[in-house]
């Protein structure tokens, strides 16, 4: 019987040890998209205690920020909501989380919580409701007297070289102007472009926010859709002056459906009075501003991000209650592969397609994303059409090795940009480290099984380029 997670987790064959040690585990990490705080970064804030890194919750303003991960599991073994997102008790609210992780056999935080006890706190034994509030403690001093536990000791701990925030299209970016003027960092932080509110027409707060775009381009309002796409086009140009290198577009599906420009203005003014908008309507709409957008990525070497196949805030009761990226989302069955590849098709009928990131979030879409990229890889830099890594609901072991099965059986896994976190958390680069490990694991499966042979120099530059060189690449850092 193997130690619990011993330095050698997951790692079950010589040439994955191997691998992992020698090849991977070392390298810097190339975070390309997570949803950290700029801010934060820069102000360098210092958590109260192991709760406040771990769990969030309530916000001064009244709002709820945290990791939604946890907060489901705690759900799932009965917590009530004032012990998972509230901030009153967060001794019992770790205890109740101690006894949550216990009965978590199998699922990712079991190994991601322990990971980071590890890593962070020299913390090697399980984490159970015995021991809980020593834990408690042993992390609480270091966190209250180490300097190293604020955001940019625990980013440089983690051999981070690149953060990439997400950041709204109005947003000043002046905490990114901050982060790029310190000369002694130590690792980059860059704005990536989500223009979501801008897109979704059919949706609450659309009218306000092209309010917000008018006010923040100098305009006094926007009365067209193309109006919309030069506002939203200065902004590319903007985030590209501040180092911006990946777009990201959380989309409920991509939709492709042209229709005339009139066709587009006619949905846009109608949604701008607060009328319903047909699906039609709001498709042709989201198609003309995604092609714009996509020519513009591509004009300043932006990668496009597209992220989709969600069902977001399904419980209206605690949507009502505690807001939006709170643990209420669900994976969607769409079927708008033909849509993805069209709009790929239309960027590119114009040399104009820009490198693109496709995630879906249902595990069932990796064949058809494995097979769309195919359709699109060019000369400009390998892999140009990349899918995405295992996200979210997916970044487990079992999504993370069946997505990488899939993108070797259908492409050239040696050319994948690798993992990310998708993070609000700073203590979440350790699965950085997970993905490794079973990444080396599973390609040192294969050499073992004699399915690829034993050569070291291919070896190397397929797991450090997964693992760190072909994301730097990619991005041009």
């Amino acid at each position: 019987m193997k130690e619990f997670m011993d330095d050698n987790f997951i790692l079950n064959n010589e040439t994955a040890v191997h691998l992992f040690h020698d090849h991977a585990k070392d390298l810097p990490i190339i975070d390309y998209h997570c949803h950290l705080s700029p801010q934060e970064i820069y102000e360098d804030k210092r958590f109260d205690n192991l709760a406040d890194i771990w769990f969030g919750g309530r916000t001064g303003n009244g709002g709820y920020a945290g990791d939604h991960y946890k907060w489901r599991l705690m759900r799932s073994n009965g917590m009530s909501e004032d012990m998972v997102t509230g901030r009153d008790y967060e001794l019992k609210r770790f205890m109740g989380f101690a006894d949550t992780l216990t009965m978590a056999i199998g699922n990712p935080m079991y190994h991601w919580c322990h990971l980071e006890l590890k890593k962070y706190f020299g913390i090697n034994e399980p984490l159970t409701g015995s021991n809980a509030e020593e834990i408690w403690n042993k992390c609480n001093s270091l966190i209250k007297d180490d300097p190293n536990f604020s955001p940019r000791g625990l980013i440089k701990q983690s051999n981070v070289a690149y953060v990439g925030t997400t950041d709204d299209p109005v947003d000043s970016l002046i905490w990114h102007e901050k982060l790029a003027g310190e000369k002694d960092l130590g690792f980059t932080v860059r704005p990536s472009f989500r223009p979501d509110k801008a897109i979704n027409i059919n949706k609450e707060g659309f009218r306000e926010y092209i309010g917000s775009l008018a006010k923040v381009t100098g305009r006094e309002s926007l009365d067209s859709v193309q109006d919309v796409i030069d506002a939203l086009t200065e902004r590319v140009e903007f985030f590209a002056s501040h180092g911006c290198v990946a777009s990201d577009h959380g989309l409920d599906y991509v939709p492709f459906k042209k229709i005339p420009m009139e066709k587009c203005d006619e949905a846009f003014k109608k949604a701008m009075k607060g009328e319903k908008v047909s699906t039609e309507e709001a498709e042709g709409y989201q198609t003309a501003v995604l092609i714009a957008l996509g020519k513009a990525y591509h004009k300043h070497g932006i990668a496009m991000e597209l992220h989709y196949s969600c069902l977001r805030n399904m419980n209206e009761k605690m949507f009502r209650k505690l807001g939006p990226d709170t643990g209420y989302d669900m994976i969607a069955q769409n079927t708008c592969g033909g849509s993805v590849a069209g709009l790929l098709s239309e960027l590119d009928s114009t040399d104009e397609l820009p490198k693109t990131i496709i995630f879906s979030l249902n595990p069932a879409d990796n064949e058809q994303i494995g097979t769309i990229l195919g359709c699109f890889q060019s000369d400009e830099v390998p892999g140009k059409i990349q899918q995405g890594p295992a996200w979210w609901f997916n970044d487990n072991k079992d999504g993370m090795e069946e997505q990488m099965k899939s993108l070797a059986n259908l492409g050239l896994l040696g050319n994948f940009i690798g993992m990310l976190t998708d993070s609000r958390s700073f203590l979440s680069y350790t699965r950085h480290d997970y993905f490794r490990r079973i990444m080396c694991n599973l390609i040192g499966g294969w050499v073992e099984n004699g399915e690829y042979p034993n050569d070291e120099e291919a070896l190397k530059r397929i797991v450090g380029g997964i693992s760190y060189y072909n994301a730097k690449r990619y991005f041009g850092l």
